[in-house]
């Protein structure tokens, strides 16, 4: 342990040394105190500067306290949950999109949140009841959960027998059978998503293990265990409803390097194989690009324009003999000379451009 670790006791003490710092009101009783007993107070300092030896005997100078939540820890890095904040971002396009076709309306998916909670947390902040699934991600061990507001739930039901759904009072039931049913369409769906969003990090094969109404009766990991929350919003009409995406953290612990920013990303810092630079290449030589050769460029009037007719003569501030200007997707690259070759029109590159930058003070903002 290093020097600047602290144990619990000189943490405790360090709390009591702060709620304890001298205020105007103490200053003014320990100045009387010293006032009436010039000798003790000679001999034993201000309970305020105490206090000061006290934290400065306990911290080294400029640390800084942080306060800790032992019931909340930290488990997951930063750099993990900007990562399954940026895989779960293509995950609610796509499940979006999926949504739309089934449904036959337009449907939006937005990812609201990923938070690091614990289980009990995650439990008790939702309706009961709900349409809770246990999903099984194969192969990984435990079980994640896939949670459907019931605003959400009724809102789509409706719409697959056929009716407009609109917003309205909760129903406060559980589904039927037939009910639970139609919501599995929209559950398997978003596996679907799920297993492709997650393909960059390990193959998974979704199945729902089971559906439940009671969210308190399912019981996947220990209520003090951290799980990251993935929340979404979906977006029916005028229907707004949550759907929630629990994933225990020990379920995925082993793929925290894959996690990494530069993990679940398609590509990295690693140098091009000849393999890869040749499937990039045999790809660009396929692909078409415009080329046009400008002639001149001139100004004219409007009313020029309108009265011009065939056999006359535009000029412009081009010379005949300077080289014309070739462009490659608009971008000039070369300098050119017209000419015939075969009994076609044809242009000899003469010289290389040089590519014009803009000055840093006149980039566009």
């Amino acid at each position: 342990m290093s020097d600047e670790s602290l144990s619990q006791n000189q943490v405790e003490s360090l709390l009591k040394a702060m709620e304890t710092v001298d205020g105007p009101a103490r200053d003014a009783t320990d100045s009387e105190a010293a006032a009436a007993k010039p000798s003790e107070a000679s001999a034993a300092p201000p309970r305020g500067k105490t206090s000061h030896q006290k934290v400065s005997g306990l911290l080294p100078e400029g640390t800084r306290v942080t306060s800790y939540d032992f019931k909340r820890p930290e488990r997951v890095g930063k750099d993990q949950m900007r990562a399954m904040h940026s895989l779960h971002e293509t995950l609610a396009r796509n499940y979006g999109a999926s949504m739309s076709g089934l449904l036959r309306t337009m449907t939006e998916v937005k990812l609201l949140s990923v938070d690091q909670l614990t289980y009990s947390e995650f439990v008790f902040s939702l309706d009961n009841p709900s349409c809770f699934s246990v999903l099984k991600p194969s192969p990984l061990e435990g079980h994640w959960i896939l949670d459907v507001a019931p605003t959400l739930s009724y809102a789509v039901i409706d719409r697959m027998l056929g009716g407009d759904p609109k917003p309205g009072e909760a129903i406060r039931r559980p589904l039927t059978e037939i009910e639970t049913r139609l919501i599995r369409r929209i559950v398997d769906l978003f596996l679907t998503q799920l297993k492709v969003t997650w393909e960059n990090i390990v193959e998974l094969e979704f199945e729902v293990d089971r559906m439940e109404s009671n969210p308190q009766l399912v019981q996947i990991v220990p209520p003090n265990e951290v799980i990251i929350l993935v929340g979404f919003e979906v977006m029916l009409g005028k229907n707004r409803g949550m759907m929630n995406l629990c994933i225990p953290f020990n379920t995925i612990e082993g793929f925290n390097s894959q996690l990494s920013r530069n993990g679940w990303v398609g590509y990295g810092k690693g140098k091009p194989t000849e393999k890869s630079r040749e499937r990039i290449s045999t790809s660009i030589e396929t692909a078409p690009v415009d080329v046009v050769v400008t002639l001149a460029r001139s100004k004219i009037r409007t009313g020029d324009l309108l009265e011009l007719s065939v056999g006359d003569v535009i000029t412009t501030e081009k010379e005949v003999n300077s080289p014309l200007e070739l462009s490659i997707q608009d971008v000039p690259k070369f300098n050119a000379r017209a000419g015939a070759f075969k009994g076609k029109k044809a242009v000899r590159i003469e010289s290389i451009l040089e590519s014009k930058r803009i000055p840093p003070e006149e980039e566009p903002e």
